[in-house]
């Protein structure tokens, strides 16, 4: 399951009410969930980065967040958070994150629904960054990355089973730490940036059960091995596929950590190695 959002402005990062940097976008995911969980989780994240006085606008093709977030909300604080079946109601410590966000923040929000697939480009972004993000989660190239409440609401359901929490968001949900302590995985996606975001997630994944390794001896500091790597890498996604694409070469900097078997004549293939920005 992936999340992400991007903004539509672009270079806001940093500007009042734009708690965000000058990528003008996030994205996130785990190993399990669900499309619905992955649209609160954008949303509530959109929110948490755009907070302030100006007008919010936050585009999205799920009719569930949007209605979640406006409507349905209303009946269910009155019924003490219990459905028109008398059950209780499905995410609801994401409902509950993104219902405080909306009252707290001092500048109004407004929902928009755009229709998904149709060639809309932040739409078509966020798609991108979510199930790209969700591949890394599946695939263990990354650890997963929710608010809080998105993990509460995924480990409160029946896609719990065999999902892959990191040892910090498990001292989080141990009450050992606090919801501010957690930080975003390293390897970041591409490109975007910044007012109005936009917010998609991925398809529901299947479970998968990857145990998080935790070790107490210290990690020797890494030294020059006197080998150097040279040729051409492909990233992904590739930067023209970010509307804000300008045509010029991107500046990067980070590292990618390899593992494999070097032949004689010193090649390595590698295929989707993640990418830690620096």
């Amino acid at each position: 399951m992936g999340w992400a959002w991007a903004d539509h402005e672009q270079n806001a990062g940093g500007k009042p009410g734009h708690k965000h940097d000058d990528h003008g976008y996030d994205a996130g995911g785990a190993t399990n969930g669900t499309n619905q969980i992955g649209e609160l989780c954008a949303v509530l994240e959109a929110l948490r980065a755009h907070p302030g006085p100006e007008p919010l606008l936050i585009e999205s093709d799920s009719q569930y967040a949007i209605n979640c977030s406006t409507k349905w909300v209303k009946g269910w604080k009155k019924n003490g958070w219990k459905n028109s079946q008398k059950k209780p109601v499905k995410n609801k410590e994401l409902i509950q994150a993104i219902d405080r966000e909306i009252s707290q923040r001092p500048g109004p929000v407004d929902f928009r629904w755009v229709k998904g697939h149709a060639g809309n480009e932040g739409n078509e972004l966020v798609d991108e960054l979510a199930r790209t993000y969700a591949g890394d989660c599946r695939s263990g190239a990354r650890d997963g990355y929710l608010p809080i409440e998105g993990w509460q609401s995924l480990l409160g359901s029946e896609y719990a089973y065999g999902t892959d929490v990191p040892p910090d968001v498990q001292l989080v949900l141990d009450g050992k730490a606090d919801a501010a302590s957690l930080r975003k995985p390293a390897a970041a996606t591409d490109q975007t940036d910044a007012a109005r975001p936009e917010t998609k997630s991925s398809s529901p994944l299947a479970a998968q059960s990857t145990q998080p390794v935790q070790s107490t001896q210290p990690v020797p500091p890494a030294k020059p091995s006197g080998l150097t790597v040279s040729g051409t890498l492909t990233f992904s996604p590739a930067p023209k596929t970010s509307p804000y694409f300008n045509g010029q070469p991107m500046p990067i900097k980070g590292s990618i950590e390899i593992e494999g078997y070097v032949d004689g004549d010193g090649n390595l293939t590698i295929t989707n190695a993640p990418f830690v920005r620096h």
